[in-house]
């Protein structure tokens, strides 16, 4: 893929810093691959909604993306502190709407920290994990802008 490299963006996004692109690709019925840098995941739908069920959705991995998000930041936290990360495991349920538009309506996170967390860290750890970038996105949605390739 190419232009995965960030760039400064123009004038049209004032309060970014870095242009980050990927690219999703059709492969047949409902499943897509998408390049990010020099990586490759794939989405498809489950079998009861017409898919062949060979991959995630693209919703289970917005789902993903935040949670790894959260065990990313908490590992962090974690690792600067000289505290152990084994044992650190975030799971995460969502739920969906059941009227129009589609979307997720609730997400729970639970974050199992390493057994040798030093109980004072804990709300400090949850504090720092609770702030990561895809978290903090969703409180502050972006401008998202759809548009057909001339």
């Amino acid at each position: 893929m190419t232009g995965s490299t960030p760039q400064t963006l123009g004038t049209s996004h004032p309060q970014a810093v870095d242009l980050h692109r990927l690219e999703v690709v059709h492969v047949e019925g409902d499943a897509y691959t998408v390049d990010v840098r020099e990586h490759r995941l794939q989405v498809d739908q489950p079998l009861e909604a017409g898919g062949t069920d060979t991959a995630p959705t693209p919703t289970e991995l917005f789902a993903a993306s935040l949670a790894t998000c959260v065990a990313f930041y908490a590992g962090r936290y974690l690792h600067r502190h000289g505290l152990p990360q084994a044992g650190l495991r975030v799971r995460t349920e969502f739920a969906m709407a059941t009227d129009r538009p589609p979307r997720v309506t609730s997400m729970r996170l639970v974050i199992d920290t390493p057994p040798e967390l030093p109980q004072q860290r804990r709300a400090a750890l949850l504090a720092v994990a609770s702030h990561c970038t895809v978290h903090n996105t969703l409180h502050e949605p972006p401008e998202i802008d759809i548009e057909l390739a001339p």
